[in-house]
This record gives structure tokens, sequence and C-alpha cells, in this order.
């Protein structure tokens, strides 16, 4: 009983050492993942990339610091339908994101995270579809910022003259990863802070799924 008992302890500590972080090491890790986005204010969700690198510092053995580069593919869906006017407004928004994670770790691989995260806008893309019960429909697409200009032309559309896409982005990303054997399951929710179109309240909506490979420098 007491050999068993010892190598149970022998395997417990080999886990713990491999999934503690090292006082001042430098991990990197490539990841790449599933965005489910929308703009808040209504709307449906939009599903897209997120791929990059995470870089992570060891603070103390339970306590480290990431900071990231992320291609995150972002946006929303609005779907209407008036008096027999059917519409479909997709808005599809790519963002370089930079976030910097304060993460905890509970248990050796086990980390809850939360900071601050920069994004700037790298793309993005309009699409209007519309269809008129007993006639042909028509769709039409350019840049966000094409389109508020057009619509700011349609009498009766109440849009604010100075509506555009906002290029920078600021959010607070919070989650949880684990850990097992260099790979890193990843999974966050980003709250929008700042307002996606000027003259709107809208902010970004993202949870994040992510699966990585960590490795030491």
């Amino acid at each position: 009983m007491k050999k068993i008992m010892m190598i149970a302890a022998m395997m417990v500590a080999a886990v713990t050492a491999n999934a503690q972080n090292e006082v001042g090491q430098i991990t990197l890790q490539p990841k790449v993942g599933l965005n489910i986005a929308k703009i808040t204010g209504g709307g449906n969700t939009r599903a897209g990339l997120v791929a990059g690198l995470e870089a992570e510092y060891g603070i103390a053995e339970n306590f480290g610091v990431t900071v990231g580069a992320l291609y995150s593919m972002q946006g929303t869906k609005r779907n209407d339908d008036d008096s027999g006017v059917k519409t479909s407004v997709k808005f599809n928004i790519d963002y370089l994101n930079i976030p910097i994670l304060a993460q905890y770790y509970v248990i050796p691989g086990l980390a809850v995270k939360a900071g601050v995260q920069l994004g700037f806008v790298v793309r993005n893309k309009a699409k209007l579809d519309t269809n008129i019960t007993g006639l042909v429909g028509f769709s039409d697409e350019g840049s966000i910022n094409e389109f508020y200009d057009a619509f700011k032309q349609v009498p009766g559309l109440d849009i604010p003259e100075d509506a555009k896409l906002q290029k920078f982005d600021f959010s607070i990303p919070v989650g949880l990863s684990y850990e097992y054997e260099s790979f890193v399951l990843d999974a966050r929710y980003n709250i929008g802070v700042s307002k996606v179109i000027k003259g709107y309240n809208d902010r970004n909506s993202v949870f994040q799924l992510t699966l990585g490979y960590k490795f030491a420098l």
C-alpha cells in the first residue's frame, strides 16, 4: 500500500512539474480557433476564424502575463421583414487584435485570465440583400462606410451624419484555459467597450474558442 501511495505521489509531482509556470520563462503559443461574434443592439452572430500567436512570461509558479497578435473575423448579420420588404444586411469586420492578459493558475494547467485588448480594423465589407414580394430582389456590397454614406441619402432613414466605422476597438477579455501536454484549450469572452460605429452605442461581443500549442524559448 505504501509503495502504491509513493508511486501515485511521484506521478502527481511529475504532472505538476510539467504543468506549472517556470519563473522567468518565456513561452510561445501558436493558436487557431473559432469566433462567435455579434454587434450588440440587435442582429445575429457571425462565425469566423481567429488565429495568431501569444507569448507568456512566467512571473510566479501560479501567475503569468501574456501578450498576443490575433487575426479575428468579427461582425454581425441583421434580417428585417417590413410589409413584404425583406432585407438582410451583413457586416464583416476583421481585426488585428492585441490581447494583454494576466492569468492565474488555480491548479496546475488550469488558468483564469482577464485583461485588455486593442483592436485595429484590417478589412471590412457590408452586403445588402433586398427582396420585395412579387418583384425581383437585388444585392449590393461595398465597404461599411460606403453603405452609411448611401443610407444618409435615403429620405426617412434616421442615420447620424457622422456615422462611420471606427478603425480602433477596445475590449476586455475574460476566460479560462487548460493545458495538457503542451496543448492549450482556451475559451474567452471579449466584452466590447468602444463603439463599433460612430453615432451608435453598439459594441462588439465575441465568444472565442482556440486550440494552441505551447513551447518554451
